[in-house]
């Protein structure tokens, strides 16, 4: 140690007094350059360790937000071609309450069910965020299930393939009802008891009809995949398709009954109400003039 300490201290006086040590110690720091690469690596790859996971937290909330934003305008577009065709078969009805938003909220799947005879899966939604058996559970491309029992912390969802399940639905084209019920796969749904000379095509949507009060009206079920006419039976053999995504969603949507409406103050009509009272008053003022 005395030695390397007299070393290191005529190698300053040398450094300080002559200039010739200027390129040994360019040398040397060739030289010591290496060294000092590899201990300042664990702090780089540390920093760039801290970088990389922030970054990719931050694409991981960004994905998240994207793909709530994904399923909420899913949401509003799925209930568009059965609002569509509703409006060609408007009735005008007196005193008609405007359609009002259904609240809900986003679930992740946790696991699929193993028996290969049931389908059934686990989201991470339970009764401490308001989920309920019965509860309608929807993807971004229709309607999947319902839940059947519930957690605090998750809930276990009935799909629409297995055979125990069953919904009343209609066509979308001309609003017959019918109730498809599923065949424990995945791709099938059967249409029971179509008469034989309805009027229920390949390609027709059926929607859910919101008879039973525990799926709402207008929201995707499942696409007619065949018609099969047998002579002289009385119904036809009828198969949909569900247009969820049975198999491979991973997010989903838990709808919740809509707020009941605001009644109008006593003595004050809705508009529809109004209008129709006016009319009745006028029609009955014509009568009297005749």
């Amino acid at each position: 140690m005395l030695l390397c300490a007299m070393l290191a201290a005529a190698l300053m006086y040398a450094d300080a007094r002559f200039t010739r040590m200027e390129p040994v110690r360019a040398q040397l720091s060739t030289l010591v350059a290496p060294i000092q690469w590899v201990v300042s690596l664990p702090s780089d790859v540390l920093n760039w360790g801290a970088l990389a996971l922030s970054e990719q937290r931050a694409l991981v909330d960004e994905n998240r937000r994207l793909r709530e934003q994904i399923l909420t305008l899913s949401h509003r577009v799925q209930r568009m071609a059965s609002l569509t065709a509703e409006n060609v078969r408007l009735r005008e009805l007196l005193a008609a309450t405007r359609e009002r938003d259904i609240p809900y909220i986003t679930a992740e799947l946790l696991s699929l069910d193993p028996d290969p005879f049931t389908h059934q899966m686990v989201i991470d939604r339970g009764r401490r965020d308001g989920a309920y058996v019965g509860q309608p559970v929807l993807d971004a491309s229709g309607l999947v299930g319902q839940v059947t029992a519930t957690s605090a912390y998750s809930s276990r969802v009935l799909l629409l393939a297995d055979a125990s399940h069953a919904l009343p639905v209609q066509i979308n084209r001309n609003g017959l009802r019918f109730v498809v019920q599923g065949v424990g796969s995945y791709d099938a749904l059967n249409v029971q008891h179509a008469p034989d000379t309805a009027d229920i095509r390949e390609g027709d949507l059926l929607t859910t009809s919101g008879l039973g009060g525990r799926f709402p009206a207008g929201y995707p079920v499942a696409r007619v995949s065949s018609v099969v006419h047998d002579p002289g039976e009385p119904f036809a053999r009828v198969t949909a398709a569900p247009v969820a995504q049975l198999q491979r969603s991973r997010h989903f949507l838990l709808l919740f009954p809509p707020a009941p409406p605001v009644a109008p103050p006593e003595g004050e009509l809705t508009a529809p109400a109004l209008e129709a009272a006016r009319a009745v008053s006028g029609a009955l003022a014509n009568e009297e003039t005749r």
